[in-house]
């Protein structure tokens, strides 16, 4: 028996709820019955609730063998894999949307990745820790050590965080490879999310974290 829409809108909601607000966001922007890859797609919850509420056809790739495994407990269609070496091995526009989430600045070469991002998919979706953020600031001028916070929380000999970027860097170079920001969006402490547009000044200075939407 098929649940009441009104229940199943319910446990949209509370499963949309606990992920990160970045996959909130991230999932408001795909399309029903999309191709999707998942870049980076760690334990598989955005893959999940794609599938089951926007009957996406998900696919993901995964570094860490503990992030496959349990994307394969969840049922989804993941490999073990590289992004820096393995995004070149698919076809051209083979899915709708390709999606990297928090890991653009741990990647080795972020500019190719998004290159193969945007090769095989006609949409990227990338979010990523906006290193203005104004407490990055104050803590680099007057604490003169790197700066740690929430979305990168480690010691700078140690970080998976090889390269940091601002939005107006990302914007940049999105400018440069002859791609469309068909939306984008900064977050502030609170997880609240506005839209950037025109005003790159105040989002790269109070924007803790970015999601951006991007085309040919």
């Amino acid at each position: 028996m098929t649940a009441p829409s009104h229940e199943r809108a319910g446990a949209q909601t509370n499963i949309s709820r606990a992920m990160r607000i970045d996959l909130q966001l991230i999932a408001d922007m795909i399309e029903p019955r999309a191709r999707v890859l998942d870049v980076g797609c760690g334990d598989g919850a955005l893959l999940e609730y794609l599938a089951t509420f926007k009957q996406v056809d998900g696919r993901g790739i995964e570094l860490s063998m503990s992030g496959v495994n349990a994307c394969i407990s969840r049922g989804l269609s993941v490999i073990q894999g590289d992004a820096d070496t393995d995004l070149k091995d698919y076809p051209d526009d083979a899915f709708d949307f390709v999606i990297l989430s928090n890991t653009l600045q741990a990647m080795v070469a972020p500019r190719d990745v998004l290159g193969h991002m945007m090769r095989i998919g006609r949409h990227a979706i990338v979010s990523f820790p906006n290193f203005a953020y104004w407490r990055i600031r104050l803590d680099f001028l007057f604490g003169g050590r790197m700066p740690k916070s929430d979305l990168m929380p480690h010691e700078w000999y140690d970080t998976p965080n090889i390269h940091l970027c601002s939005i107006k860097d990302f914007v940049a170079l999105c400018g440069e490879m002859g791609f469309r920001v068909e939306r984008s969006l900064s977050l502030d402490s609170s997880g609240r999310a506005r839209g950037i547009g025109a005003g790159f000044f105040t989002a790269n200075l109070f924007g803790e974290q970015a999601v951006f939407l991007l085309t040919k």
